[in-house]
């Protein structure tokens, strides 16, 4: 698929300044490729690094016709938008760019290869891949990860969308800078379009998820001195489905607990409150060993989300947060994720 020669246009209309872009974001962040435009109708024009904090400087433009001018090869669906379809005008905006030669980058839950429109028009060599598919050869799971000889540490969250594909991605560069064998494992659209191995676990049927988690696993394990599982939803969130797979089926050998700064409530259901972040911790750390039948999982350190905090604020956060929970505490994307790489090989 990806190449390191692709060039890439991220459709992200609305997404820059909205909260229905982290996967845009992230590629901004994290892509290896050249970014060469954003397709964001409500910020062209605008600057990359003063809405996202992203220190990359990549022209935003209005639509993908305006994107083709900067000669892309590959286009990027950056977008989660509610009900995982894109609005009609947008999705015209795809087949424009499938017509016009690109290959498609697509983590909806929209199959657009079985779009006779866009089928007809993939040019050759180039390709549309949706990669919100179920793997073939799936089973229930086993528990067998917890025979793994590497550490496996899994992010968790206060929250949906709120760092924790970020914090695994920092973490695994932390440890590969200090010398150990470290790999990403995947289980969203964001990681693997990044090019990590893994699953794209929304799309597994829940009697094969935990399964699916601990295939991914057992198959990145080998010669590895520790794996970090990128974390999906949260056990607070009313919506969400995904934590309690990624626990059974990576039988971890240590929690980061991801938390946005000033977050008090779960976003889009405020009448949930969040709970304080030490019972948060029991939760997790109860919930992970159920009761004694799984190994004892501590929650190593807390990941604290800042952005839009400035410097001191960001840093008095951090500082509160260790002392209301006794851990290790730091905003990876922001200072590095050295501080908690080390709590964990001290905790697990």
């Amino acid at each position: 698929m990806l190449t390191p020669n692709d060039r890439i246009a991220i459709l992200l209309h609305n997404g820059l300044a909205g909260s229905k872009g982290k996967t845009g974001i992230s590629l901004l962040r994290y892509s290896q490729n050249e970014i060469v435009a954003v397709i964001d109708e409500a910020a062209a024009g605008q600057s990359v690094k003063a809405l996202t904090g992203v220190d990359r400087q990549v022209p935003v433009v209005a639509s993908v016709q305006a994107a083709l001018a900067f000669n892309p090869t590959v286009l990027a669906i950056g977008l989660a938008p509610s009900g995982g379809r894109l609005p009609d005008p947008w999705y015209a905006e795809v087949k424009q760019a499938v017509s016009a030669g690109l290959s498609v980058m697509n983590g909806l839950h929209t199959q657009m290869n079985a779009d006779p429109e866009i089928a007809s028009q993939i040019q050759p060599s180039r390709w549309v891949w949706d990669i919100r598919q179920e793997p073939e050869g799936l089973e229930v799971g086993s528990g067998k990860a917890r025979l793994l000889e590497c550490d496996r540490i899994l992010t968790v969250g206060t929250d949906m969308s709120i760092g924790k594909m970020s914090t695994s991605i920092e973490l695994t560069r932390a440890a590969m800078a200090k010398g150990q064998r470290a790999k990403l494992v995947a289980t969203g659209q964001t990681g693997l379009m990044l090019g990590a191995d893994g699953i794209a676990l929304d799309a597994i049927r829940v009697d094969y998820a935990a399964g699916a988690v601990e295939q991914a696993v057992i198959r990145s394990a080998p010669e590895q001195d520790i794996l970090f599982i990128e974390g999906q939803g949260s056990l607070l969130n009313p919506g969400s489905t995904a934590t309690l797979p990624l626990m059974r089926g990576s039988q971890p050998t240590a929690l980061i607990l991801v938390h946005k700064a000033g977050m008090t409530h779960i976003q889009h259901f405020p009448d949930f409150e969040i709970p304080s972040l030490s019972q948060v911790i029991t939760l997790y750390e109860t919930a992970v060993q159920a009761g004694g039948t799984f190994a004892k999982t501590p929650v190593a350190g807390i990941a604290l989300n800042t952005f839009g905090l400035g410097e001191k604020a960001a840093s008095d956060a951090i500082e509160a947060v260790s002392q209301e929970t006794g851990l290790p505490c730091t905003d990876v994307v922001r200072f590095g994720g050295i501080s908690l790489l080390d709590s964990v090989f001290n905790k697990s």
